[in-house]
């Protein structure tokens, strides 16, 4: 190279100089920006994260989430020219952090020696230097770690959905909410057949189904029928706007709820019978719902209503006893027998004792969640025998205000329990969302081929059709 080139390449070094420092500027602009146009929340985690990346290298250490590695280089090995011992290097892992309103999220790299069971254990003093209410370590893929820390506690602070009126992305899955790391949490209701929601009056059972309603109902693979155990008519009660989105629906009159669910029996005898001719396959869940096949969702609301026993000895009390064990008989039915046609049962009620659901009915649910509680008694009958197992997540802390909207589950997808807070669905939005939707309302047994009910075993597989 010559000196002219040498003397033209310096003279662009102010303008790359210039075009570097430009960069700085935008970038810092862009950051400043970004910070003032937050929340007061917001600020606080954006200067914690900065805190936390700052301190990362030293914290690591001093937690013993590094390695020590005694091979030197090539480059340190070549450059030993009297043969005297390398000095061993430290190895930390890297850290890259984001931030939301409650907190951190920084995903961790693994060395050899520190993977998740290190980083877990090290976890109540990440929250203590992070100055977080709470740490958890999770794993998503291999060679890092999902390290969540919240500074303030999701769980207390509520939230409201507004329903985009758009049909869901994924076909039967219930987003319920947040969970206590502040991270989004939905269940999977495919191959469901059964979901029991316990909780005490007032703390959130009808938020949540109201929410399935106004997610859902924008989808022409769902039909409702609904079931309010709390009125007579569905004027008086939570579901007068969603009526025009069901195509069945009864108050707490034993005997017409008893005609509901009987029909809905039916209905579920002459899918089975069905189901292979019309849809070429044994489950409808092998080829998902359909307009023409939709999913069936009952819900039943103050399930107990319908299934309490009735004690005496006069004609009507007789009646009503009769009615009632029928009336758990049928539904036993539909969760036992409804998955591979597509029925799903919502039973609700604020202490799913036996005397409340069933045994026999609450216990082949496969999901159930509970929101606040008074008893350990109702709490297990929610969750089960192993929520004792896990007291900082059983309902009955929940009973405190500042909970309301807040419920216990055993979640598919992980070990144990854990708390959800579920958003509230302000009555217009939801009144919105039934409007638009009405037209989409079917009763899925006119959509089917004619069958006669009275040639069909009632304990039929659907292997013999008999068309009418």
């Amino acid at each position: 190279m010559t000196v002219n080139d040498v003397s033209e390449v310096m003279g662009y070094a102010p303008v790359l100089i210039g075009v570097g420092l430009a960069g700085i500027a935008v970038w810092a602009l862009v950051w400043v920006v970004r910070y003032l146009r937050a929340d007061a929340m917001t600020r606080q985690s954006i200067r914690q994260a900065v805190r936390v990346r700052r301190t990362w290298k030293r914290l690591a250490q001093m937690l013993k989430l590094c390695a020590i590695d005694k091979m030197p280089t090539a480059l340190a090995s070549l450059s030993n020219a009297d043969g005297k011992p390398v000095k061993p290097r430290v190895l930390v892992p890297t850290l890259k952090v984001t931030h939301d309103a409650y907190g951190v999220i920084a995903r961790a790299g693994c060395l050899p020696g520190v993977g998740l069971e290190q980083y877990q254990k090290a976890a109540p003093h990440l929250a203590d230097a992070w100055r977080c209410t709470r740490v958890a370590v999770t794993q998503d893929e291999p060679g890092s770690v999902i390290i969540r820390g919240v500074r303030l506690d999701p769980l207390k602070f509520p939230t409201e959905h507004r329903p985009t009126g758009k049909v869901p992305e994924k076909i039967a899955w219930l987003d319920l909410g947040v969970d206590e790391y502040a991270q989004p949490v939905s269940v999977d209701l495919r191959h469901v057949t059964g979901m029991g929601v316990a909780g005490l009056p007032g703390k959130g059972k009808t938020s949540l189904i109201n929410r399935l309603l106004s997610d859902w109902a924008p989808a022409p693979w769902v039909q409702f029928a609904c079931a309010d155990g709390k009125v007579s008519a569905a004027y008086e009660g939570d579901y007068a706007d969603w009526v025009r989105r069901m195509f069945a629906f009864v108050g707490d009159d034993l005997e017409e709820a008893n005609k509901l669910f009987r029909r809905l029996v039916d209905l579920r005898r002459v899918r089975s019978t069905l189901v292979r001719d019309v849809l070429g396959v044994k489950s409808m869940w092998d080829v998902d719902p359909s307009e023409k096949w939709p999913l069936v969702v009952l819900i039943i609301d103050e399930a107990h209503t319908y299934f309490r026993d009735h004690k005496g000895s006069d004609p009507k009390t007789k009646k009503l006893a009769a009615l009632a064990a029928e009336n758990a008989r049928l539904v036993e039915d539909l969760v036992k027998k409804g998955r591979s046609v597509g029925m799903l049962v919502i039973l609700a009620t604020q202490k799913s004792t036996g005397d409340a659901i069933p045994t026999f009915i609450r216990d082949v649910c496969p999901i159930g969640l509970s929101f606040a509680q008074k008893t350990a008694e109702a709490a297990v009958a929610a969750l089960g025998e192993d929520i004792r197992d896990w007291p900082d997540a059983n309902p009955i802390n929940l009973q405190d205000p500042a909970y309301v909207g807040v419920a216990s589950m055993n979640h598919q997808s992980q070990p144990g329990f854990t708390r959800i807070r579920t958003p509230y669905v302000p009555d217009e939005w939801a009144a919105e969302i039934a409007h638009k939707t009405a037209h989409l309302t079917a009763d899925p047994a006119d959509l089917l081929p004619s069958v006669d009910l009275t040639k069909i075993d009632p304990d039929d597989d659907g292997s013999t059709l008999i068309a009418a």
